[in-house]
């Protein structure tokens, strides 16, 4: 039995068995698909086979009553041939849409709960995750319906096709079957070889312009400021000439496949009615042979295609098992519960580091429950890494944050996240109503506690004069507001919260000095129920704070309370020299 405090791997249910465990249960409905798809082609065979027989037999005008039941087969074959084939679209679609939207799913819970070490290490860009979710994830679709259930229908029909020719003729059938294999396998071969380079750079091209795009549209704002947006554009012009010129060879490829295709169908056919015809097969045999080959080579044709598809789906089917065999964030299997109000944080020799560059080197530092600290220093040195440790959102190569005087790895991770929350530098605003963005911290709150939350972060006279008050939508990533808006209304969903432990990373930029110093009085002032700890570059209003840390290159250089750091030589007085000149 496990001790408590030992750990195991959470968001297996959904994310057990990686992409097979998303189709799995569909699989009823695809063997139901491939059924349907074999037996229409086989319908299709059967008509051809029977429709040549009967046209064949009828040339010699015998009597009607020799003929029927040939009738009656073309007929039944034709009618069943287009039932059988919209079964098989209906079943397979419905099945690979069924197994889509689960994996989507799971490869939504992975993205979200990946640990924070594998996401340092991983560095997931957000359009690398889009183009996991969508375009990866939509990849399985085409691996269902165009690799694997075509292979089931040329199977089935192809050996039907050689059986029938083999009781016509058996060397014919012989004959058949050689075609098929060059049709059925070594075409597929070849067209995967060589549409494999093509394949990689498609799927390495449409990535590469998912991110850049994404640079451009999220970050136009910080670029135009930068003078790096033509810059950035050029960049994604490249990346979709390059997915151009990808998808140009790979269609290149596909028209060189298809027409070797055609030539060795026409070759199996002839070779087949020679062989028959030689042998002295009689008409309607020769009719029966030659058009059971068309068939029945026709319906292997699109393996070819369906292997070029395959190399091209692969790459992406495999970054989405690698995504969902990702580890999981590590959880208690007897988790201890978060104490009630506000609670104590303590640092001790945290060390955390990016890619070999350290942004804590031993911090040690004790927040005492309900206390208001204010965290300042340089770009760079290490402010926002210490809330999101803090937060428990990145790991700590060494050392360990308590909370409420436990480890937070004792602590359930979504208890966790529930009890320290705030306002981060990657704070999302949704597209939707101000009213729905704000309740996303709290959905029960009341239209009070959301007006004082508003009013708290002064928001709410900007809600007052939108176009529809609290009901105006704003646009993905806070389009239709500005960048004072946006940053006022993440603060008041940031308030209404109301963590035992709240995280302020910036919580008045892009607002004016003599605003930002009022805001953050306030917030000092009167954070709210919980322990306060607030990351700024503004130095002026922080005589409220009960401490401020100061950082410099990952450590804490000094700590005390504003007038007294100002009273002694030290970076916290060089600081607010430097605010002072750039007023």
């Amino acid at each position: 039995m496990r001790e408590a405090g030992d750990t195991r791997e959470t968001g297996g249910v959904r994310r057990a068995g990686g992409v097979w465990g998303a189709v799995r249960p569909q699989l009823v409905r695809l063997v139901g698909a491939g059924l349907a798809g074999a037996a229409a082609e086989l319908c299709g065979l059967g008509l051809i086979a029977a429709a040549a027989w009967l046209i064949a037999r009828a040339a010699q005008r015998p009597e009607l009553a020799a003929l029927s039941l040939a009738i009656v087969a073309v007929r039944g074959f034709a009618l069943a041939k287009g039932s059988l084939r919209y079964v098989e679209r209906l079943a397979g679609h419905d099945a690979a849409l069924r197994a889509l939207a689960e994996l989507r799913g799971r490869v939504f819970d992975a993205l979200a709960a990946a640990r924070p070490a594998a996401r340092d290490r991983g560095r997931v860009r957000d359009g690398d995750a889009l183009t996991r979710l969508v375009s990866d994830v939509d990849a399985v679709q085409d691996l269902l319906l165009r690799c694997v259930l075509p292979a089931v229908a040329a199977v089935a029909c192809g050996g039907a096709g050689v059986a029938v020719c083999a009781a016509v003729h058996g060397p014919a059938g012989a004959v058949l079957a050689g075609g098929l294999l060059v049709a059925g396998v070594v075409l597929p071969l070849a067209a995967a070889w060589a549409g494999g380079r093509a394949a990689a750079r498609v799927a390495a091209g449409r990535e590469a312009l998912a991110v850049r795009s994404l640079d451009v549209l999220e970050g136009a704002a910080d670029l135009a400021m930068a003078g790096a947006s033509a810059r950035f554009a050029a960049r994604a012009g490249e990346a979709a000439a390059g997915l151009e010129r990808a998808e140009r060879s790979g269609a290149r490829v596909a028209a060189l496949v298809s027409g070797a295709g055609f030539a060795v169908q026409g070759v199996a056919v002839a070779a087949v009615a020679w062989v028959g015809l030689r042998a002295g097969v009689d008409e309607v045999g020769a009719a029966v042979l030659a058009l059971t080959a068309l068939v029945a080579v026709e319906s292997v044709l699109p393996l070819a295609g369906a292997a070029q598809r395959l190399r091209e789906v692969w790459p992406s089917v495999r970054r989405v098992g690698a995504v969902l065999a990702a580890p999981a964030e590590v959880a208690v299997s007897r988790p201890v519960a978060v104490p009630r109000g506000p609670l104590e944080v303590e640092l001790l020799g945290v060390r955390v580091s990016y890619g070999g560059s350290v942004a804590l080197d031993g911090v040690d530092l004790l927040v005492e429950r309900g206390r208001r600290v204010a965290v300042v220093g340089a770009s760079g040195a290490g402010k926002s890494t210490l809330l999101a440790a803090v937060a428990g959102r990145v790991s700590a190569g060494s050392g360990a944050v308590l909370l409420g005087g436990r480890p937070l790895a004792r602590y359930a991770p979504g208890d966790v996240r529930a009890a320290v929350r705030g306002l981060a530098q990657d704070a999302h605003v949704f597209a939707g109503s101000v009213r729905a963005n704000l309740l996303l911290a709290r959905p029960d709150a009341s239209e009070e506690q959301v007006r004082a939350a508003a009013v708290r972060a002064r928001f709410a006279e900007v809600v007052e004069a939108l176009p529809e008050g609290w009901d105006t939508v704003v646009g993905a990533g806070g389009r239709g507001l500005s960048g004072g808006q946006r940053q006022r209304l993440l603060l008041a969903r940031a308030l209404l919260a109301d963590p035992p432990v709240l995280l302020l990373d910036e919580p008045a930029e892009a607002l004016d000095p003599v605003a930002a110093d009022a805001l953050t009085r306030d917030l000092l002032g009167a954070p709210g129920g919980g322990t306060l700890l607030l990351v700024t570059h503004r130095l002026a209003a922080l005589e409220a704070a009960d401490e401020v840390v100061v950082m410099d290159r990952g450590r804490i250089v000094q700590r005390g309370r504003h007038a007294d750091l100002l009273a002694v030589p030290g970076a916290y007085r060089d600081l607010r020299d430097a605010e002072l000149l750039a007023a």
